[in-house]
């Protein structure tokens, strides 16, 4: 089972080639996965920058806390277009989204799979009342409808990321069909009271709540 870690922060929106060049330099230039690195993530929605960081083990376990290679030099140059989210910011780990709700089936997890990002705002607090909702629904036959195999939910200030694994033939013949379903249709329900689009102006659909990625980065040893 793959561990991530989600960063949360504002971003200059059209801005996506420059950072991900960024990325792009300093991945191949350095060697992440020395620090026990092995792949990441770069999305994009309307103001925001998601960074999902893939590690083998859970760095406190593993050891392996240090920042990337080149930490200083990548946030210097990211640091006209990538700035802090949260309004309690006082230091890097507090663009780090927390972990409240972690689900996945028993048995290996298929080779093949598709990571969705999705985000929304979080009422303040709710994060027991989201995790329950999700608990119930993951507890029935929804996961394996959806060809689920792993969700993880965080949160930072009002941010909500949906970290949605799914098996890619699944995830290819289920999308845009969730509303379909419902069992899914009960769980949006469900989140009403907790979750609303980030953008609820330019929201017409489960869609549009869906994260851009813009680059994607695997160790190759």
């Amino acid at each position: 089972m793959v561990f991530r870690n989600v960063i949360v922060c504002h971003m200059v929106p059209g801005s996506e080639q420059i950072v991900g060049g960024v990325f792009g330099h300093y991945d191949q230039a350095t060697r992440p996965q020395d620090l026990g690195v092995i792949g990441r993530y770069l999305l994009s929605h309307h103001d925001l920058y998601i960074h999902v960081i893939e590690r083998e083990q859970d760095p406190r376990i593993s050891g392996q806390t240090r920042g990337l290679p080149a930490f200083q030099k990548i946030a210097e140059e990211i640091g006209p277009y990538v700035t802090p989210y949260p309004r309690y910011w006082k230091n890097p780990s507090d663009s780090v989204a927390k972990e409240f709700y972690h689900w996945a089936p028993d048995g290996e997890p298929p080779a093949d799979t598709t990571l969705t990002v999705i985000v929304g705002r979080i009422k303040p607090g709710a994060e027991p009342d989201v995790a329950r909702v999700f608990g119930e629904s993951d507890a029935g036959s929804l996961p394996a409808d959806l060809g689920v195999t792993g969700r993880w939910l965080y949160s930072i200030d009002d941010v909500y990321v949906h970290l949605l694994e799914q098996e890619s033939s699944a995830a290819e013949a289920t999308r845009d069909q969730h509303g379909d379903k419902p069992a899914f249709g009960k769980v949006m329900q469900d989140l009403g009271p907790y979750i609303e689009p980030y953008r609820p102006e330019r929201w017409q659909g489960p869609q549009d709540s869906v994260a851009t990625a813009f680059y994607r980065w695997q160790a190759r040893d």
